[in-house]
């Protein structure tokens, strides 16, 4: 860093991404970071789906953190959360995962049921 100006383009960069992670009106993702989902590979999957909203320019969705979701063999797990409350449940999560979430999912509604728990319970 050797200027004032790369300074504040960290501050804005950081507060873009906080800011995604605190909005309340719309879609919540929920990624679970305790150790086990970290170990697993949660937290490249929580980066994906941050990088993938910011690509597409979403601002309604949160992206969250959380501990343990409780079914470690599925790490990495994420939930959506819609604004009714209506959760769903993705389990072994990738980076392009996340990415196919977001594009199917978020944006046109569909859920991607190959990766929910669901699925991975048959």
């Amino acid at each position: 860093m050797k200027s004032i100006a790369e300074l504040e383009e960290i501050r804005r960069k950081t507060l873009d991404e906080i800011n995604m992670r605190k909005n309340k009106d719309g879609i919540r993702i929920v990624v679970g970071m305790a150790t086990c989902g970290i170990a697993a590979g949660a937290r490249p999957v929580m980066n994906a789906f941050l990088e993938e909203l910011k690509k597409r320019n979403i601002s309604n969705v949160n992206v969250v953190m959380t501990g343990c979701i409780g079914v470690c063999r599925l790490e990495p797990i994420v939930e959506v959360i819609n604004p009714d409350g209506e959760k769903v449940t993705y389990v072994k999560m990738t980076p392009e995962k996340a990415a196919r979430i977001v594009a199917e999912h978020i944006v046109n509604g569909r859920v991607c049921t190959e990766y929910t728990i669901g699925a991975a319970e048959k």
